[in-house]
């Protein structure tokens, strides 16, 4: 235990360091601030589970490759690499000048260059159950009989093996769970790693007072250069709040204390954005609006397993009745009204804009039609909804704006819903162990590959163990998702993922709502901040320019 006058001594020292990195230090310290109001709960990579851990994660360690802002895979530690054997060989080809953060756990020479061992030591972490990382299915398909699945040839060669091949799997490592850790550094910090991570990244941790603040500093050493030769990163610091109050963001983002805010609170959006969804002409002098389509997709799902009477006892097993609900709201108007047009109507299917595979040509999904939802409801026998028993919609507080829309978009049909508002981990509960039957979800692509996306009806993949949230179960669907996976030739696998994207909405296990949009909130003194659309946060080539 601490005594109390040394904890008072921390927390003068701490609070005088963060004072030090505070808005009246702006103009002579170049440090980037934002917020991060849902907290964070690791800076392991092997538990980047949700954005708010990548965000941080990705400042701090690399990987062997990335993606760019065009989705496609770029080289990062692995200059180079090659792909044999019909797909089931990936060989990585290291850069000789990649070296970990300075730290103790390295003993006197404090770093070292990173290795292919380290590549096999942290690619086997991943998968180790002791370890228990969310991100183990990433090499569900690798092939342990040939050496563990993971291999090191020499310090500058890495190799993964295959049991089958999978095109998607090189874009998976650019995921931050792929990341490179030192063994070093797990054996000394053990489960502390969380909170003491050394990785090979552009910035090197500082400090961390939990629900407070957190605080990286530049990596001197860091070994990518811009085009010109000079080192990065720009900045010299990056600080991150916990602030949970979003007003406390949003004015923060005003006065100049934070650098940028990411998304749109409803409580905002009328301040922000014009109707049209543009910045309000109010910010236009020291804020710039950067927004992007986001890989991600906000839908209604639906219960569909034909063995718990929840679903097979409810009208929501008839396919008329889901296609009616698909028909019988307007998704323009609701993200017109309620979202600023700041997002997309999901008219066109599952797979979202900006991913190849999306429906562009409106050649199936829904459109608002009335007509066409009172006549696939009495077709199902509830003409009018009568006979329909009440509808209940399961939600979180922050969609409730939503659900009530449907709601009485859904009684001019004759439709009752009631609208049941649970805490979001309740939520996630009910929906993973399938104890409703309508629900509001979203997903975001863990990479950029529609078979993210269509992954959420492969049966194998039923809740809890996997997506299907809906477990939605189709033979068909199945065996040409299958297909799809293993099919090199892009065009070919574009065309199947379209076929079965179709599938999905021809059966209608899920309403799709809106594809979402990356919109990033800037401040103008910053500058080489990109939005791209899986929403990472990449803060290398950042620059801050005094403010006036």
């Amino acid at each position: 235990m601490i005594p109390v006058m040394l904890r008072g001594v921390l927390f003068i020292f701490v609070s005088a360091f963060l004072w030090s990195c505070g808005s009246h230090q702006q103009d002579s310290l170049n440090v980037f601030r934002y917020n991060e109001s849902a907290g964070i709960s690791s800076l392991d990579p092997a538990f980047t589970r949700n954005l708010e851990n990548i965000w941080a994660v990705n400042q701090l360690f690399d990987g062997l490759v990335e993606l760019d802002s065009n989705m496609s895979v770029v080289p990062l530690i692995a200059q180079s690499w090659d792909i044999l054997n019909d797909g089931t060989e990936y060989i990585f080809h290291l850069r000789p000048n990649v070296y970990f953060h300075s730290d103790p756990c390295f003993g006197a020479d404090s770093t070292r260059a990173v290795t292919a061992h380290d590549f096999v030591y942290s690619f086997g972490r991943i998968v180790d159950p002791v370890v228990a990382s969310p991100g183990k299915w990433v090499f569900n398909l690798v092939d342990t009989s040939r050496y563990g699945g993971f291999h090191a040839s020499n310090d500058s060669t890495f190799h993964v093996y295959l049991r089958e091949a999978f095109p998607p799997f090189l874009g998976m490592l650019s995921m931050q769970y792929c990341d490179v850790v030192p063994k070093e550094a797990i054996d000394t910090y053990g489960r502390d790693f969380r909170s003491h991570p050394v990785g090979t990244g552009p910035f090197r941790f500082a400090f961390w007072i939990e629900n407070v603040a957190l605080i990286y500093h530049r990596n001197a050493h860091f070994w990518q250069r811009d085009g010109q030769g000079s080192a990065l990163p720009y900045l010299d610091a990056v600080r991150i709040d916990f602030v949970k109050d979003m007003t406390g963001e949003y004015l923060g983002l005003l006065k100049g204390d934070y650098d940028f805010m990411s998304g749109i609170h409803p409580a905002f959006k009328d301040e922000l954005l014009t109707p049209d969804g543009t910045l309000s002409p109010s910010f236009q002098e020291h804020i710039r609006f950067q927004r992007t389509p986001f890989l991600k997709t906000d839908y209604i799902g639906i219960l569909v397993d034909d063995t718990l009477p929840l679903s097979t006892e409810s009208p929501l097993y008839n396919v008329l009745v889901r296609r009616a609900l698909n028909y019988g709201f307007d998704r323009k108007e609701m993200v017109r009204y309620l979202r600023n047009n700041s997002v997309f109507p999901a008219e066109g299917g599952f797979i979202p804009r900006g991913l190849p595979g999306y429906n562009e040509h409106g050649n199936y999904g829904y459109t608002y039609d009335p007509e066409k939802a009172a006549a696939l409801l009495k077709e199902a026998g509830f003409p009018g909804g009568q006979g329909l028993p009440p509808l209940v919609l399961t939600t979180t507080a922050d969609y409730v704006d939503l659900c009530e829309y449907m709601q009485h978009a859904y009684g001019k049909l004759g439709l009752q819903v009631n609208i049941d508002v649970l805490p979001s981990s309740t939520h996630r509960e009910y929906v993973s162990k399938s104890k409703v039957n309508l629900f509001r979800k979203s997903w975001l692509a863990d990479y950029a590959d529609a078979e993210n996306f269509l992954g959420l009806f492969f049966s194998p993949n039923f809740c809890p163990d996997g997506p299907n949230y809906t477990h939605f179960h189709s033979a068909s669907f199945d065996s040409l998702f299958v297909r799809a996976r293993k099919e090199n030739d892009w065009r070919t696998r574009v065309a199947l993922y379209q076929q079965l994207d179709s599938l999905v909405m021809e059966q209608a296990p899920v309403i799709p709502l809106f594809y979402d949009q990356v919109s990033h909130f800037v401040r103008k003194e910053v500058s080489g901040l990109s939005t791209n659309p899986i929403n990472l946060l990449d803060l290398k080539t950042v620059r801050k320019s005094r403010k006036e």
